[in-house]
């Protein structure tokens, strides 16, 4: 067998795995029992959540990430390597730790002046906003970083020459070159915000009708054994965050070819 051969046969081999986890959930899919659960309350009131919660989480992300990334990619200084690599942080840490050094934070004396004069995060909203930043912040970095490391140096050198201030070099030259690979670190930030279940469950809780984020749901409805429901909000999480992606993955790709 060619080498060709194997890598595509590998390839295939990872798609038919997912995919057939996904189809499988369609086994336990009832159509009556779907629409039911699709239209109560609860699941609009988790889906809302979710959709909030993972805006605001990747926005404020994505607005970190964007000086941040910038400086990664162009700039060399002290501690540098040390900073690239605590973005991996919360790829090495479970979500699950994530969320309980959270919630150690605001049991410490700074966090529960936080928590009295500011903003309430534990069992609340914020929390889970701040959960899933937690979780998604050096994923944006990255992508973000990578996006920059793509426009040749030269073009901004060019513009310096010209007189451009690094201020209006970054907004003239380098997000508008950057702008299809930052539109996809937005997407999939966004997508991986959507389906973060340790660090919010651990921070927000599991409160019906407050803290009940998609994947709380699911995990929720699997627990009392209600299937039906589970399977609802498993197709329905699937099928916003491979949509999400899809977006994602097509951006890339008329980047690539342009």
């Amino acid at each position: 067998m060619s080498f060709r051969r194997t890598a595509i046969g590998s390839a295939i081999g990872i798609g038919i795995f997912y995919g057939g986890l996904i189809l499988s959930v369609g086994y336990f899919l009832d159509p009556h029992g779907f629409f039911a659960t699709l239209r109560s309350e609860r699941t609009l009131f988790s889906i809302g959540l979710s959709l909030e919660a993972a805006t605001l989480a990747a926005a404020m992300a994505l607005l970190v990430a964007l000086p941040a990334g910038y400086a990664l990619s162009r700039y060399r200084f002290r501690g540098r390597r040390l900073i690239d690599t605590l973005l991996e942080f919360p790829m090495i840490v479970s979500p699950a730790a994530l969320g309980a050094m959270l919630l150690i934070f605001f049991n410490n004396p700074l966090g529960e002046w936080i928590q009295e004069h500011l903003l309430t995060f534990v069992f609340a909203f914020w929390g889970i906003v701040l959960a899933q930043f937690a979780t998604v912040l050096g994923v944006a970095v990255r992508f973000v970083k990578s996006a920059f490391d793509e426009i040749p140096p030269e073009l901004e050198s060019t513009a310096r020459t010209l007189g451009a201030s690094p201020g209006y070099l970054f907004r003239t030259v380098s997000l508008p070159l950057a702008r299809r690979g930052i539109a996809s670190a937005a997407i999939l930030t966004w997508a991986k915000a959507l389906g973060e279940f340790g660090a919010t469950i651990t921070v927000a809780g599991t409160m019906a009708m407050r803290t009940e984020t998609l994947p709380i749901a699911i995990f929720m409805r699997l627990e009392t054994a209600d299937i039906t429901g589970t399977v609802t909000l498993i197709v329905i999480l699937v099928t916003i965050g491979l949509g999400a992606l899809f977006g994602a993955h097509a951006l890339l790709e008329r980047k690539g070819r342009g």
